[in-house]
């Protein structure tokens, strides 16, 4: 009974722990080196990394699927605003798992008119929709559908051959001197793959440096198309921040363990118990009871468990430390999430 018992309850563990006996980790990445450091020129830079200066900064086009990360956007837009040429963003109406969704910048852009309005003119905003889908529908099949529906933005967008396209999610945000390195140097790879390093639920929970997804892509006519996968075997090191759950509101996190394409992973109802995710969030532990999917005994050992705390807050977005009083729930220290769903954002240090 006890046996029983046990598959009953933790049985979905069992093939996070027996993975490195049944999965091959995917192909190696060629990792590039990732030379910066304050007053060192471009072009210095540029040499480092083998790469050739260019007489003009090419322009930059920031591309994001956009579902209800309001303040990662925030942080995102004025990090990169100096360098980013146009912001293309892409919101549906329904979720990957095919539920409807408000579309939460339109709505926040009209009754916050001042909080984007730094970007405004940068900005080029589409609200898409979808016929009704089956509640059934593969998520990852629903994702791709919207990811797909991106390239006609990008067509409208005034986008040129050679300009650079950062593809990529409203969390996973290249730091501000990978994409001057990238406006001012030639000789990189066509498409070339982001590491960023990743936390979850705040910058004072760093997991790794597993988040390979975003990437930075020279346009070319006919041959770029929204992506959200591996496309490549290059890879810069180091090239930004990747903070996954990184929400201000318990309700954030319900509503994405609902909506994103892992939804599956929410096995019984209790885990969306607003206390429960509270604790957990405070505790650096993981929202769906799950193993680290790691391809090896060593890794898949050295990661069980909470995260272990960190109480650094360098090298993180400048806005973000600027205003750290506004995003306290970002930093250290500051894991106690809002309950309120309607609060209005704190005034702005610019």
């Amino acid at each position: 009974m006890t046996t029983i018992f046990l598959l009953h309850e933790h049985g979905h563990l069992v093939p996070s722990l027996l993975r490195p006996l049944w999965d091959n980790p995917p192909r190696s990445f060629t990792r590039i080196p990732h030379f910066h450091a304050e007053n060192v020129s471009i072009p210095r830079l540029c040499h480092l990394h083998g790469w050739s200066p260019r007489r003009q900064p090419r322009r930059a086009f920031d591309a994001v699927l956009f579902t209800h990360e309001l303040d990662l956007l925030e942080i995102r837009y004025r990090t990169l605003f100096p360098s980013v040429y146009r912001f293309l963003l892409l919101e549906s109406k329904t979720t990957f798992t095919s539920l409807p969704k408000p579309l939460v910048f339109l709505r926040h852009n009209l009754t916050h008119p001042d909080r984007f309005s730094f970007a405004a003119e940068k900005i080029l905003y589409r609200a898409i929709s979808f016929p009704a889908t089956s509640p059934s529908a593969p998520p990852f099949d629903v994702e791709s559908s919207h990811r797909s529906s991106f390239n006609s933005l990008i067509s409208a967008s005034g986008i040129s051959p050679g300009d650079l396209l950062i593809m990529s999610d409203a969390d996973e945000i290249p730091s501000p001197h990978t994409v001057e390195l990238l406006r001012w140097c030639d000789g990189y790879p066509p498409v070339l793959h982001l590491e960023l390093r990743q936390y979850l639920y705040s910058f004072e929970f760093p997991v790794d440096f597993g988040s390979w997804r975003a990437t930075a892509n020279l346009f070319q006519q006919g041959n770029t198309a929204y992506r959200h996968s591996r496309r490549s075997d290059a890879l810069l090191a180091d090239a930004g921040w990747h903070c996954s759950f990184c929400f201000r509101r318990i309700d954030d996190f319900v509503f994405k363990m609902r909506a994103y394409s892992h939804a599956d992973r929410v096995r019984k109802t209790s885990f969306l118990d607003r206390e429960r995710i509270q604790s957990i969030v405070c505790e650096g532990g993981d929202l769906f009871d799950m193993l680290p999917e790691e391809y090896s005994f060593k890794e898949l050992i050295s990661k069980m468990g909470p995260i272990p705390r960190s109480s650094s807050a360098v090298n993180l977005p400048s806005y973000l430390i600027e205003n750290a009083d506004r995003f306290r729930f970002l930093l250290p220290g500051g894991c106690k999430r809002e309950t309120q769903t309607t609060a209005r954002p704190p005034r702005t240090r610019v």
